[in-house]
């Protein structure tokens, strides 16, 4: 426990954490973890501040990064243009028009090494958030850090990796599923031998939240996913006790504080459940640690600047919480991508919430709460009535298959959108408090121009590569993917000698089809 001594202005001792007079018994750091995964929580450590960034070129990107770093940052969390997401090097035909738009294009180690040029991997928490090729960019990652002289020991940092909410809710999957949850329980095994401070994977609420769901069905279905995650990693062989303390969640957090509050702790006591019924015997596998991202889908184009309002609020709700790392949205990410201000802005609601608020003083400052409390048990009550239907389908695999995920999280989203459109719910700016505003001209675009430099940085790849080389590593991947083995020690390999993440995923795209 902290020995750390804290004092409001008017004298009054904080504690570390209050029990007397809430009813609540359970401690933070002891299972079920509701209250917090460490005993003292932000008393000894801040979450990781993040801002996630990514845009045309490595280049680019990278200033970027080194002005959010040197701003307060503490975390760097990377986006990937879609053709990157999806396998695609930027001079294949599908690649035209997406080329550095929803984030950064990464072809290449050589794109990798830019985009941290000037950045030591060992000193830095890198979040990825990659699907489909998580495969190729970790290896990406992992060749640069050996090239840096890293102890891979010592690197840390986060790939999404959740192949089943891309096919439940978002879409940039590749291969079917049963050969897109190989490739991750092979990224499992091999991280937890080679780089174990890595998190093997973020299991994301966050996308099914911005596809339409509700907060229940958030946590429902990502816990859901989580277990058929674990699943095929015993399945597989592995270790529950091992793989599981690497295992991460990253969650939306909407306007609702008590809502998203209630969310976050049922989540904790419900995950430490899952994994000791799956046979955990470690506590710190049944630890559930979690992103927060602010909700995308809840900013306004309308009144832009509302939206700092509103990413204030969530950003609460996710410390309060008790979240481990966090990034806020710029306001002006319902129009464009976020410009530096926003950004700024973004990280500075952050360090003020850190800072000046107070909520970081005690461990769980809600618990207790008749509301809370309450909100806590119906939550958790109400999906785990989700999670059951799951399981009596077969688990997430086939529930996802027979396409119910997708009708509960499509039906949540109508009923969203039908409670605007008649009024009930209100939307500052939107279907109530309007007013006539002029075009919002402070915006960040990128123009496709963007493509035509990645393509002469490819055909000057593959003018310098050792061409039999590199040819050589491709078809091992391939020749991996026809059998058993793991397949990340080839990709890294491929990696290394300059095949390209088209080549690559080509490869096993030739083994294991398309979805």
């Amino acid at each position: 426990m902290s020995e750390k001594k804290i004092v409001t202005e008017s004298g009054i001792e904080i504690k570390q954490v209050y029990t007397d007079h809430s009813g609540v018994k359970d401690l933070p750091g002891e299972f079920p973890f509701t209250r917090g995964v460490q005993p003292d929580m932000y008393r000894s450590k801040l979450w990781t501040m993040r801002q996630y960034a990514g845009f045309s070129t490595a280049e680019e990107s990278n200033k970027r990064y080194h002005y959010l770093l040197s701003q307060g940052t503490t975390g760097l969390s990377v986006a990937f243009d879609l053709p990157t997401q999806i396998g695609y090097d930027s001079d294949h035909d599908l690649s035209d028009g997406e080329v550095g738009k929803a984030g950064v294009a990464i072809d290449s180690l050589r794109d990798m090494e830019i985009l941290f040029d000037g950045i030591k991997l060992e000193t830095i928490s890198t979040s990825m958030t990659i699907n489909s090729t998580a495969s190729i960019l970790l290896a990406f990652y992992v060749a640069l850090a050996k090239k840096q002289g890293a102890d891979l020991k010592k690197i840390s940092g986060t790939i999404q990796n959740d192949i089943l909410k891309e096919y439940a809710a978002r879409g940039t999957y590749i291969y079917p599923p049963k050969q897109s949850m190989r490739i991750i329980t092979d990224i499992f095994e091999y991280c937890s031998k080679e780089i174990p401070k890595w998190n093997t994977i973020s299991i994301s609420g966050y996308h099914i939240r911005e596809a339409g769901s509700t907060a229940v069905q958030e946590l429902a279905f990502t816990l859901a996913n989580g277990k058929a995650y674990v699943k095929a990693a015993i399945e597989k062989g592995l270790d529950i006790d091992v793989f599981g303390k690497r295992l991460s969640f990253f969650f939306n957090a909407h306007n609702n504080v008590f809502q998203e509050v209630a969310k976050f702790r049922a989540a904790r006591r419900m995950w430490a459940k899952i994994m000791q019924e799956l046979g955990a015997k470690d506590p710190r596998s049944m630890m559930l640690r979690f992103h927060t991202q602010t909700g995308g889908s809840t900013l306004t184009a309308q009144q832009p600047m509302n939206n700092i309002m509103r990413v204030t609020l969530q950003a609460l709700s996710a410390v309060l919480g008790g979240t481990q790392s966090l990034h806020t949205n710029g306001y002006d990410e319902a129009i464009s991508l976020p410009t530096e201000e926003a950004a700024r802005i973004a990280l500075r609601t952050q360090q003020v919430i850190a800072y000046e608020s107070g909520v970081v003083d005690t461990v769980d400052p809600l618990a207790g709460s008749y509301f809370i409390e309450s909100m806590t048990d119906e939550t958790e009550a109400k999906a785990w009535e989700y999670i059951n239907k799951i399981d009596a389908m077969g688990g997430s695999v086939d529930a996802i298959e027979a396409q119910y995920i997708q009708n509960e999280i499509a039906r949540a989203s109508y009923e969203y959108q039908q409670s605007i459109q008649d009024n009930t719910r209100i939307i500052i700016g939107v279907n109530q408090f309007t007013m006539e505003e002029p075009p919002f001209d402070k915006v960040f675009s990128v123009d496709d121009s963007i493509r035509t430099l990645q393509i002469d940085k490819l055909k000057k790849l593959r003018s310098e590569r050792n061409e039999v080389k590199t040819q050589a590593c491709i078809k091992a991947v391939e020749e991996t993917a026809r059998g058993t083995g793991n397949l990340m020690p080839v990709i890294i390999d491929a990696a290394e000698n300059d095949a390209t993440l088209g080549e690559i995923a080509d490869a096993m795209r030739r083994v294991f089809g398309e979805f």
